[in-house]
């Protein structure tokens, strides 16, 4: 998490580092029973298959009613529904705001992650079922509901959830803050020094900037931007024409901090805020003088915020700049008002904006949270620091490796191997500025999904544009929020001289990619990188993902491949190592599991474990499904979406599923099968989706040193496995439950035991 300066306005840079924490999810949390657990870790000898906990000796199977046909399709009740699944994942991390294992700020974090994570859910999710129903109230998915029953669904969870957001803030966090003199005053609160300095505040810097919106004929109800923050205030009284007008709308604009810190003078130097909210709700009169303010009430506007591109567009880059900015005004979804705004002006406002009751959120304090101010500089209500740990083989040793090619040299020796955020990611950045710089360097190739417009990566590749290089670029334009960030970095790196293309039209390019070539001894050699997360600073010290450096000749020669696929025209290549979507990846996978089947039919061990973010698609669910009734254990390790139902009587006996929620956002796309002893394993870029496995551009990789294959194994698998705190276990009725350590068991965090071994977190200095 990075720190911030301007302790003002940081309230609004606080929504930046909460989309850095997100990615990903960007398509994308839980009841918790927390009594006194220990956060004690695991400190001994690294995981084994022998000292994992057995899920399902502690779990009963579900009587589900799933059948399968002749056709050999399973009963829409053999899966979950995706949204709510999604949902789920919500409330697990709306849990860790309520967890006091976790320190008192970062609970906040948690509790405006959920804000965020809520907002894009409706956004996009909720929006799209929307969009379905109203082309008709009928089913087009595996799982079997109806819009209608979705939407019903998601709006009784959707209440519940957010009533409890406000009360762990209310209840749980604020008393809390107020305990460490952090306090968010109201305007009560405020003593008559703190009140006048308000006052001057609002004039002069708040006033100036709002303009107030009369309704009436000659001023429609105004078109509003999508989550802004708004007031309604109701008047008595007639203005400067005789008008006779009693409601007006009062934008906030984005320009202001939500939230505002009293001085030093007024204070002792205490961290004492008031938000933007209460000085407007305070003052508001002034914006209507001779008239009578009667009432005055946020309230904020959700709008669908997905982008409709068109396959067949001339320039993407132009269709893109275009759809932006209907993304501030897309069709409503959600209305919210806080508790105490009174009923007809909140039925005013579901009729203005064509909402149903069941649309309408009431919350209990500000509207928008993810503006809320946390980043205090209060070591002892923060997570404990710990330092980024440079892998062995990239220590710089001058004495020894040239400067310039101190990289390269390590990479010829062997693979080597990153696990953000516990390594540092400035082993990828290096390794580009000496690619910029070195002259025996000829061309560097990458992809950039998420970079950010002011990142290092993308000045390095600038700079090896300009020293000669050739230097090619696939920038993925539509990823998600990050579309115009990502059009500015082209426009960036064309201006430096490189070569940008945006990828195939149709497929977005997720692939994590690295190429570089180099002329060594009169002869060509590559050098290549390939990860599961985004070449993005911030997500590197939040996500975790895997890394892999290589000069392997084969995986640098399928690398240049996919390269020429993404730059060029032709036909899928033909790639010895790696496995790439949406051509190979999803039939090798398929026929993996199919491998195990037999293996267990044989009488042999057969043994699957995978850890991604999210499965939804169905085939793969189905062979699944196959693969337990044969025999075949499968351990899924799933952060967030999983319409697979595990521990079913008779579907999926041999399957269990568990989602890791903790301090860093689980990133890791790992995929290991057993082999009958010659084991695979394979990490990559792509979920266990239909949009990754067929409309995406993915790679995965192999891990074929036997030392980083163990180092994966154990560490980025076993581990997770062996978590009985910070993991949730899957139902076959589909309800996650929060893990605790048995009677006797020694507590074990896998996120804290990677800060144990890899970062030395918690060892004497």
């Amino acid at each position: 998490m990075s720190e911030m300066d301007n302790k003002c306005s940081s309230s609004d840079k606080a929504a930046d580092v909460i989309e850095e924490y997100l990615d990903a999810n960007h398509d994308v949390n839980r009841e918790s029973d927390t009594d006194n657990a220990d956060s004690v870790i695991n400190t001994g000898n690294p995981p084994t298959d022998d000292s994992l906990h057995d899920l399902r000796s502690t779990q009963v199977l579900a009587e589900v009613d799933w059948q399968r046909s002749e056709d050999g399709n399973y009963s829409p009740s053999s899966y979950i529904n995706r949204d709510l699944s999604l949902l789920q994942f919500h409330l697990r991390v709306l849990a860790q705001a309520a967890d006091p294992r976790h320190p008192l700020l970062e609970r906040l974090f948690f509790l405006m992650i959920f804000s965020s994570n809520i907002d894009e859910f409706f956004e996009i999710r909720m929006a799209g079922i929307m969009q379905k129903l109203s082309l008709g109230d009928v089913s087009t998915s595996v799982h079997g509901m109806r819009p209608s029953e979705i939407l019903n669904e998601i709006s009784a969870v959707t209440h519940d959830a957010i009533a409890e957001q406000y009360r762990i803030l209310n209840e749980d966090i604020l008393p809390a803050l107020a305990l460490e003199d952090i306090r968010y005053l109201k305007r009560d609160e405020l003593n008559t020094e703190q009140s006048a300095w308000m006052k001057r505040y609002f004039t002069e810097q708040v006033s100036p900037v709002l303009t107030p919106i009369s309704i009436d004929p000659a001023h429609p109800f105004p078109r509003l931007v999508n989550k802004s923050l708004n007031f309604i205030a109701t008047l008595e009284g007639k203005d400067a024409f005789g008008r006779d007008i009693n409601l007006a709308i009062v934008p906030a604009p984005r320009s202001l901090p939500r939230v505002i810190r009293l001085p030093d003078e007024l204070t002792g130097g205490k961290e004492h805020h008031v938000m933007l909210s209460a000085v407007i709700h305070e003052h508001i009169g002034e914006l209507f003088p001779g008239m009578n303010v009667t009432g005055c009430h946020q309230f904020r506007l959700t709008r669908n915020a997905d982008l409709d591109l068109a396959d067949d567009v001339d320039d993407i880059a132009k269709a893109l700049e275009g759809e932006l900015e209907n993304r501030r005004f897309g069709d409503k979804v959600r209305l919210e008002v806080t508790t105490k705004c009174p009923t007809p002006i909140s039925d005013y406002l579901l009729n203005e904006f064509e909402l149903h009751d069941n649309q309408l959120y009431r919350v209990n304090g500000p509207v928008n949270l993810t503006r809320l101010l946390f980043d205090f500089n209060i070591p002892a209500l923060r997570y404990q620091p710990f330092t980024h740990v440079v892998p062995k083989p990239f220590r710089r040793e001058v004495d020894k490796l040239d400067k310039a090619t101190s990289m390269f040299a390590a990479m010829r020796k062997g693979d080597v191997l990153v696990h953000h955020p516990f390594h540092a990611f400035s082993p990828i950045i290096n390794l580009l500025w000496q690619a910029a710089i070195d002259p025996k360097v000829l061309a560097i190739k990458q992809t950039l999904y998420r970079s950010g417009t002011n990142s290092e990566i993308v000045k390095a590749l600038a700079a090896a544009a300009r020293n000669g290089k050739e230097v090619t670029a696939v920038i993925e334009l539509r990823a998600r929020f990050d579309e115009a960030s990502n059009i500015a970095v082209a426009n960036y790196l064309q201006e430096a001289g490189a070569v940008v293309v945006y990828g195939i039209v149709g497929y977005k390019t997720h692939a994590k990619l690295i190429l570089i070539v180099r002329r060594e001894d009169d002869k060509i050699r590559r050098y290549v990188h390939l990860g599961t997360g985004n070449y993005h600073a911030a997500n590197a010290k939040a996500y975790t993902d895997y890394g892999l450096f290589s000069a392997d000749p084969d995986i640098s020669e399928d690398v240049h491949k996919i390269f020429q696929e993404l730059t060029g025209m032709g036909k899928p290549a033909n790639l010895k190592k790696l496995l790439h979507a949406p051509f190979t990846l999803h039939d090798k996978l398929m026929s993996f599991i199919d491998d195990e089947i037999a293996h267990a039919k044989a009488g042999k061990r057969a043994h699957i474990i995978v850890k991604v973010n999210a499965l939804t698609e169905r085939r793969l669910i189905d062979k699944l499904y196959d693969a337990s009734q044969a025999g075949v254990k499968i351990e899924l390790i799933l952060r967030s979406i999983c319409c697979l139902r595990p521990q079913v009587k008779g579907l999926s006996e041999n399957i269990t599923v568990r989602s890791v929620v903790g301090r860093f956002l689980e990133h890791t796309r790992i995929y290991y099968f057993y082999n009958d002893g010659d084991e695979r394993l394979y990490c990559g870029s792509a979920d266990w989706m239909d949009r990754n496995l067929f409309h995406r551009v993915e790679v995965a990789f192999p891990i074929e040193d036997e030392k980083l294959f163990k180092q994966i194994y154990q560490d980025g698998l076993l581990n997770y496995l062996q978590d009985n705190t910070q993991a949730w276990t899957l139902s076959g009725d589909g309800r996650w439950q929060q893990n605790q350590p048995a009677i006797g068991e020694t507590p074990h965090i896998a996120q804290e035991y990677l800060l144990k071994v890899i970062n030395r977190v918690g060892e004497p200095v």
